[in-house]
């Protein structure tokens, strides 16, 4: 199999990122605890925009749904781009991450609603469901050359179709109302997208200008708009020529270094603002608290490797290139970050409750170390013994 050198490029410069990503949240964490908590949530809820077009939102949902937008552009171009030539090329490889997703959502689930059912706090089924992209790429991505490309390839096809997972259930179970005619608004936009493929439309900036539109439309569709970056990516042409730029290629080529060291950056300092509060250790060992902290930690690893497994073993599947089963393992413990989706989810849930939303923050937040700190030290392991928990071959 072949990487692309495209991606090669965008986990050197996420590696390089990973660590002013994990300041940021550090950083983020220090305000939110300090003088500056009540002026740093001001500045996040201060609205900017114009009502022109509806279009006057709170800084934090600009960060949110507007710059995390390019950010799934980004890797929605990348994805694309395996799947046109390089890892992700073949069904074997591309089914992988699809039903590893698939298990790493139910699994959660299931775990938190074991041990919800029944209470108060069953409207929070889905917090555990969802993966962090932007944290699980950065870290995976500081492990540099230890860890294969092609198991990181796998964990960013498995976020994304997390997340967009994660989307559906919003939009399901979570939107109060969807806006059809906006619906409908974005799919002529996606077919004009496609039209514009088909008939080889090269230059740039008609992809996205109709892009901004997708945006708009989604975003007031009552669907998370941050799906807008995906879609305009998996439109946008590209080619397996080796001597020809696409559009493809020049447009991933702008959005490494603005996404990488501004954006996610960014987001990182907005979306960990967490201030922590006397009650909240004991909110962990509740049955809330115990459906999250094992739904994402647990749950995660579980139903991402077991699923794999059995599609492995029925040979519709293969691991990933020159992978094997501890550096699963490893990477299923980095998909139980949740962060961001995980907390929106649960804003979304517990709407007329602050408490509960408090608990349910700081939950994620444990989870969310306890994934990462273990993942990462699982994958360094890994990489000097793999043999620890099983090669590809005994399988």
């Amino acid at each position: 199999m072949t990487i692309t050198q495209y991606f090669r490029n965008f986990f050197h410069s996420s590696q390089s990122s990973g660590i002013l990503l994990i300041v940021c949240v550090l950083i983020s964490l220090l305000i939110a605890n300090s003088s500056l908590a009540e002026s740093f949530q001001n500045l996040l809820d201060q609205k900017t925009g114009t009502d022109l077009f509806h279009l006057n939102y709170s800084i934090s949902v600009w960060i949110n749904d507007g710059l995390m937008a390019v950010f799934f552009l980004l890797v929605g171009l990348e994805i694309k781009r395996e799947i046109i030539e390089g890892e992700l090329s073949s069904f074997r490889n591309a089914s992988l991450p699809v039903v590893a997703a698939i298990g790493g959502m139910l699994f959660p689930a299931l775990i938190f609603y074991l041990f919800n059912q029944g209470t108060d706090y069953i409207n929070g089924w889905a917090i555990p469901m969802a993966t962090d992209i932007a944290f699980s790429l950065a870290i995976i991505s500081m492990l540099g050359k230890m860890v294969p490309l092609s198991l990181k390839i796998f964990l960013a096809a498995l976020a994304i179709v997390d997340d967009l997972g994660a989307i559906v259930v919003i939009g399901i179970f979570y939107t109060d109302q969807i806006h059809w005619e906006y619906m409908g608004l974005s799919a002529v936009m996606v077919l004009l997208l496609i039209a514009m493929n088909y008939f080889n439309v090269k230059r740039q900036y008609f992809y996205l200008i109709p892009g901004i539109f997708l945006w708009y439309f989604m975003h007031h569709s009552g669907v998370h708009a941050t799906i807008a970056g995906v879609l305009l990516a998996f439109t946008v042409p590209t080619n397996k020529s080796t001597t020809e730029i696409s559009p493809l290629e020049k447009m991933e080529g702008k959005l490494h270094f603005p996404v990488n060291f501004l954006i996610m950056p960014i987001f990182a300092l907005a979306n960990t603002n967490i201030t922590f509060h006397s009650g909240m250790v004991d909110g962990l060992f509740t049955t809330f608290g115990y459906g999250i902290i094992l739904g994402l930690v647990v749950g995660k690893i579980v139903g991402i490797n077991v699923f794999s497994y059995i599609f492995i073993r029925l040979k519709i599947s293969s691991l990933p290139h020159k992978s094997s089963w501890s550096q699963m393992l490893g990477a299923g413990l980095l998909a139980g970050i949740g962060f961001t989706m995980s907390i929106f989810i649960a804003l979304l849930s517990f709407k007329e409750n602050v408490e509960i939303q408090a608990e349910a923050k700081f939950a994620v937040l444990v989870a969310s170390a306890i994934a990462g700190f273990s993942g990462y030290a699982l994958l360094r392991y890994a990489a000097k013994d793999k043999t620890v928990l099983g090669s590809d071959e005994e399988y």
